[in-house]
């Protein structure tokens, strides 16, 4: 979920799995006022229930419960339509309306997909009950109150078998599963409902991000828990809110490697310049013996992710290799921009490298200067000397 309040991040790091209740008791935790939860859910038209918070201690963790206790256990069966015309004509906010129903829609959408049927014939049984209704509301609200981006961890799922008012389904259930289409999901071996379509369908309507926790300086932690505890893990969800934390844009590279014992120094040279023509970041070679004490040359180039096939075609073609290896590699670069400066012999490009400290190194265009000595009979150090001079004259200014 985006908003506009673009300097924090929520993460929820949920190592035991989601469900409605530990999102809503985790919020709670981090620092959403019980308020906030009970004003949503007295804007409803719906009664026959009390909410609680309480504390308690798990795996030696103090964290939260929120409760939502039914007086009648028969729920009635309602409709994704019934569901969004009540939210639609409630006292809530524009934005919790708005985002309460995105996750109903989500939830109706996998469900019609299971049963073969339209959204709007949709009927919910557990997840159109009080508890339900109020978890997911409650969620919504707790998550316009905090006005952050979401972020959520890689969810796990269980397997087995749970019963349902459909019957037995297997683990994961089917409508969680087509809920988390496109989402990074990982299977365990725990034989219990981790995640629950209601857990699933909030993430999926909030998140904007799954995996590792991103860059952010935490400011509140809170821990929700669920109705189990598990013998491999607490049953509690945590959430980190913090600021967020600007991380440099590291580009996604591809380094490949050729060793070579069979290729004359001018093909070497004409494959590295055919290479950085096609678009090679860099192209190098290093001395190295092979099998047989051969001296021999390990032919490297770098390049993006994307122009891996590409160039690596290109450098089993211009060269005598019958093979190369790969391997992913990070690049950090320095801010670049380009100035021309004015010498007594004439025009020299300068390349200003620029980092985040403000820390900047100047350096004359190669072949402007050699240009230039040429023409004019000139030292080429000389040449470099006098562009750098000139570029700080300029710049003074």
């Amino acid at each position: 979920m985006k908003t506009d309040n673009t300097d924090r991040i929520l993460y929820l790091d949920c190592f035991s799995g989601l469900s409605g209740d530990m999102i809503v008791s985790s919020l709670i935790d981090v620092g959403v006022p019980l308020a906030v939860i009970e004003e949503a859910a007295a804007a409803l038209p719906i009664s026959g229930y009390r909410l609680r918070h309480e504390k308690e201690v798990r795996s030696a963790v103090s964290v939260s419960r929120f409760f939502v206790d039914v007086e009648e256990a028969a729920q009635p069966h309602r409709h994704f339509s019934h569901i969004r015309d009540m939210i639609l004509q409630s006292a809530l906010s524009d934005d919790v309306k708005q985002l309460s129903i995105r996750i109903f829609e989500i939830l109706a959408q996998a469900e019609a997909k299971v049963h073969g049927t339209t959204v709007d014939k949709v009927h919910f049984h557990e997840v159109g009950a009080v508890d339900s209704i109020v978890d997911i509301v409650g969620a919504a609200a707790a998550i316009v109150h905090l006005q952050t981006d979401i972020a959520c961890a890689v969810i796990p799922l269980g397997k087995g078998f749970v019963k349902t008012q459909h019957g037995v389904l297997p683990l994961p259930a089917p409508a969680t599963l087509n809920i988390l289409s496109g989402v990074p999901v990982e299977g365990t071996s725990v034989e219990s409902e981790l995640t629950t379509p209601t857990g699933a369908a909030i993430v999926k309507a909030l998140s904007s991000s799954f995996g590792s926790m991103p860059p952010m300086i935490p400011e509140s932690i809170g821990f929700g828990a669920g109705a189990r505890s598990l013998p491999d893990r607490p049953g509690i969800l945590r959430a980190v809110l913090g600021k967020k934390v600007e991380t440099k844009p590291e580009q996604s590279c591809v380094v490949l490697e050729a060793n070579i014992d069979d290729m004359t120094g001018e093909v070497a040279a004409y494959a590295m310049t055919k290479l950085l023509e096609d678009g090679a970041l860099d192209v190098w070679l290093e001395n190295i013996h092979m099998k047989k004490g051969r001296p021999a040359l390990k032919f490297c180039v770098l390049c993006r992710s994307e122009d891996r096939e590409r160039l690596g075609d290109s450098l089993m073609t211009e060269t005598t290799t019958i093979g190369l290896r790969y391997y992913g590699v990070g690049r950090m670069e320095l801010r670049r921009s380009f100035v021309t400066v004015n010498t007594e012999w004439g025009p020299v490009q300068m390349k200003v490298s620029l980092s985040d400290e403000g820390i900047k190194s100047v350096s004359a265009e190669f072949e402007d200067c050699k240009n230039l000595a040429n023409a004019h009979g000139l030292v080429l150090k000389d040449v470099i000397s006098a562009a750098v001079v000139a570029y700080h004259r300029q710049e003074q200014k």
